[in-house]
């Protein structure tokens, strides 16, 4: 759709609404973005439409999110736009700036339903076990995949790392996720020699002029990239051969599932990983169980091939 002026009107209406959410609510400049994008493409279209915001029906709503999946805006997107213009006409309401909320009996479109995709205990330790230890870098990266997975940590978690944040103590790192919300990560007794290797041997050797109090360090001494996290990910995961898309979240995805079986709380796991809602770790219990599954079924599998081999062979016996 092509890009068009936003009227006057909209456009304060929508620069209100954002300093609020600024100044009022402290979201991140980033958030304040997509906000801004994402509403000012809607009332472009509205406008492209003729509709009025106090005109504006469900099934116009509808409409446009129709319009979004036929252009192939991936689903996520559409759900966050949906949700973003919902948040907005509620506000708009309570302010009087229109009469009535004409959104608010609509739904969001539902996610499709999935399961994510994680690695076993033993691909795990033939990815951690990939960086070359003869080389500053090959530590860090050692002491990086074990911190990433031992934690349970995003890639923007693990990059924003500072030295300040490591409590050598208690074996753990405090960690700002989610909407500037802090928890402690802790490490496993693994990630932790392998940080302290790095702490004392790895990290020496990358640090420069420049430095400042980043835990991880690129080969020029500055903060390293989530960008060269991800690419040192698959690099190494293709170094173990693994057969799957491996990438940084995956490792979060596998730490959750793996604690789980361990038979951890889904509480505790949930207070680790920083999700707001229990709901959102209950996915994890799902592929546990589903692993589970898998292994009881190909157990039942390997009965039935015996019981079969054996009736085979009372079958020839009688013959």
């Amino acid at each position: 759709m092509p890009t068009i002026e936003l009227s006057q009107e909209h456009f304060d209406a929508l620069d209100r609404y954002l300093s609020l959410l600024e100044h009022g609510r402290g979201l991140s400049p980033h958030t304040i973005r997509n906000y801004r994008s994402d509403i000012s493409h809607f009332l472009s279209w509205l406008e492209q439409s003729s509709v009025g915001l106090g005109e504006l029906s469900r099934a116009d709503y509808r409409q446009y999110l129709a319009g979004l999946q036929d252009d192939g805006m991936a689903e996520a997107s559409v759900r966050r736009r949906a949700s973003t213009i919902r948040s907005f006409t509620r506000h708009l309401n309570r302010r009087d700036e229109i009469e009535r909320d004409p959104l608010v009996l609509a739904s969001t479109p539902k996610a499709t339903s999935y399961l994510p995709t994680v690695l076993s205990t033993a691909q795990i330790d033939a990815l951690l076990e990939a960086p070359d230890m003869s080389s500053a870098a090959g530590v860090r990266d050692r002491a990086l995949l074990e911190v990433l997975y031992s934690a349970g940590l995003r890639i923007s978690e693990l990059t924003s790392l500072r030295l300040s944040d490591y409590d050598g103590d208690h074996n753990a790192f405090i960690v700002r996720g989610k909407g500037d919300k802090e928890r402690v990560a802790l490490l496993g007794e693994s990630a932790q020699h392998w940080l302290r290797r790095y702490l004392d041997d790895g990290r020496p050797a990358l640090v420069s002029e420049k430095s400042a109090s980043w835990v991880w360090l690129n080969r020029f001494g500055g903060s390293l990239s989530s960008r060269a996290v991800q690419l040192s990910v698959r690099r190494y995961a293709e170094q173990a051969q693994l057969p799957q898309d491996v990438h940084p979240h995956l490792l979060r995805h596998s730490f959750a599932t793996h604690m789980l079986d361990g038979g951890a709380d889904i509480r505790v796991v949930q207070e680790l990983l920083g999700h707001a809602s229990v709901s959102t770790t209950q996915i994890y219990t799902h592929v546990s169980d589903a692993a589970r599954r898998d292994t009881v079924e190909h157990a039942l599998d390997g009965i039935a091939d015996l019981l079969r081999e054996r009736h085979s062979r009372d079958v020839d016996d009688q013959q």
